[in-house]
Order: structure tokens, then sequence, then C-alpha cells
């Protein structure tokens, strides 16, 4: 997806005749210069998380104080007063995807007390016979899963369900995974009201009404992908 996603960005680029300015080393020294502070933030991260001195809940805290020392230390990009500010943004956007998150959490609870997937399993071995099948029938649900709930919601109540009726037609775990990850994430870029649509449309504050056809790039890209 992100290959033909560049295919797509180099065509729209040579239509729009975007300029495209020649490559010289002083100007890549300038821009390393300019990031010098940004590039070891993926080493310290992971390096702490495969290290084994952060887990990944505390890389995630790791990584907003090494952006915080950077940006109000070095650059001197946020003052101290602007933080109250910032922190009020962020929780307003954090608290909408915890508030899903939340109710994914209950709702996946609920299922499995009501021995959902068992049922599901029961109906699938009797109309479903062949695992090809099962396959086509899957991925149509994933994509239309994928356009309701957004990727972690979707994860949070599917899993479950599905798992034991995929280990039931002879299906890899890991195939399963690739399978629910790449339907999940097209899904999800196709109709605008998924988590990962309206997450940055709320972050960067955009009208709805004026984006409605922002992810048409992704999309097509997912759809030859898939």
């Amino acid at each position: 997806m992100v290959f033909l996603l560049s295919l797509y960005s180099v065509w729209k680029g040579f239509r729009a005749r975007v300029a495209r300015p020649r490559f010289t080393l002083r100007e890549a020294g300038s821009a390393f210069r300019e990031s010098i502070w940004e590039i070891p933030l993926p080493f310290v991260v992971l390096g702490g998380i495969y290290g084994g001195y952060v887990a990944v809940s505390e890389a995630a805290v790791l990584t907003v104080l090494y952006v915080l020392i950077i940006e109000a230390g070095v650059y001197r990009d946020i003052k101290l007063r602007d933080l109250v500010p910032i922190i009020i943004k962020a929780s307003v956007l954090v608290g909408g995807i915890l508030i899903i998150l939340g109710v994914s959490f209950g709702l996946t609870n609920t299922l499995i007390n009501d021995e959902i997937p068992a049922r599901i399993l029961g109906f699938m071995q009797n109309h479903v016979q062949s695992s090809l099948h099962f396959l086509f029938w899957l991925n149509l649900f994933l994509l239309g899963a994928g356009c309701l709930l957004g990727m972690f919601p979707a994860l949070i109540v599917l899993v479950p369900l599905i798992l034991p009726v995929a280990h039931a037609y002879g299906l890899h775990p890991v195939h399963l995974g690739i399978i629910l990850l790449t339907n999940l994430e097209i899904g999800a870029s196709l109709p605008r009201w998924g988590l990962t649509f309206l997450s940055p449309v709320s972050a960067l504050s955009v009208p709805f009404s004026s984006s409605i056809g922002l992810p048409s790039p992704i999309s097509s890209s997912s759809f030859w992908y898939w």
C-alpha cells in the first residue's frame, strides 16, 4: 500500500508540475543539523523497549518527555505557559478515543460471556464448508467492520470472535493477523466516520464537510493492494 501510494504521489507531482530542486550536499547537511535532536528519538524509544529498559506504555511517556524537553528547552517553541492549553486540547482528543476503546472492551466481554464465538463457529461450520469460502467471507466482513469501527475497536471486538473460528478452519494466526490488519486498514480509509479518519480531522480542526474527499488516494491504493 505504501508503494502504491508513493507511485500515486509521484504521478500527482509530475502532473501538478511541482518544482524539483536539485539535491546538494550542503542542503542535506543543513537539514541534518536542523533535525539533529529528532533523529535520536526512534533509537531512544526502540532501544529502551527492545533493550528491556522500559515497557511499551512507558515508552510512550518517554517519548512525550523527550519531545517536551527538546521543544521547550532546546528549540523553545513551546513556552511553559502554553503547556496547560496544549494538555487540555490533547486530553479532549485522547478522551474521545478512550471512550470508544472502553465501550469496545465492554462489548467484547459481553460477547464472550454470552458465548457468541461458539455460536458463530457452529453457524459457520454448518453453512461454510471450504476454508477458501471462509477466507472470502472473512475479507468482506473485515472490510465492512473497518468501515464502521476503525482499527483499534475492531481489533478489540473482533479478534476474540474470529480467532476460534479461524483456528477451526486451519488458518495460521500470523496469516490471520495479516488479513485482519490489511482489511481493517483498507476499510478504515474508505468511509468518513471511522476512527482513523475522525481523529486527524478533530486534531487538525478541519471541517468535516470539507474533508470528505481527502482519503480517496489512500482508498484507491488500498483496493489495488487488496
